[in-house]
């Protein structure tokens, strides 16, 4: 039986871009479960802990709170969605936050291509066009 590959937290901290402290403190507040330990005291993870820092830093990235994300990490990555339908909802009511960012966001990005395209830096816009942009960003 092949035994299950494990990970130093230098080797996580590199593969998901997050710090070794930042992992310790998510372990600190039970955010992660606590790693195992080596004979000399050094903390082991496996693919699971990595697969679950790996979401909290996408959902983390969504601007979702560390209270948000917790109880998407008590689900294991197999789990059936239906017996979740609580998280399910929140997840699509999420996505449609996150929908609106985009559209707002591209809004900015499509004026401030109009701006370098026409050489014009000058608050030059229909009034309409402000109030909509400045409307969306404050959501």
């Amino acid at each position: 039986m092949k035994e299950a590959q494990t990970f130093t937290i230098k080797q996580i901290a590199t593969h998901t871009g997050i710090s070794e402290d930042t992992i310790r403190y998510y372990e600190k507040i039970s955010l992660l479960p606590r790693a195992e330990r080596k004979g000399n005291g050094h903390r082991v993870y496996g693919q699971e802990d990595i697969d679950m820092l790996s979401l909290l830093s996408c959902l983390k990235k969504t601007g979702m709170s560390l209270d948000e994300i917790r109880p998407f990490l008590g689900v294991s990555s197999d789990a059936d969605p239906a017996e979740y339908p609580e998280l399910v909802e929140l997840f699509k009511r999420h996505r449609e936050n996150i929908m609106e960012q985009i559209i707002s966001l591209q809004q900015v990005v499509d004026l401030i291509d109009m701006k370098l395209e026409k050489g014009r830096y000058r608050r030059d816009w229909t009034t309409e066009a402000q109030d909509n942009i400045s409307e969306n960003i404050l959501k």
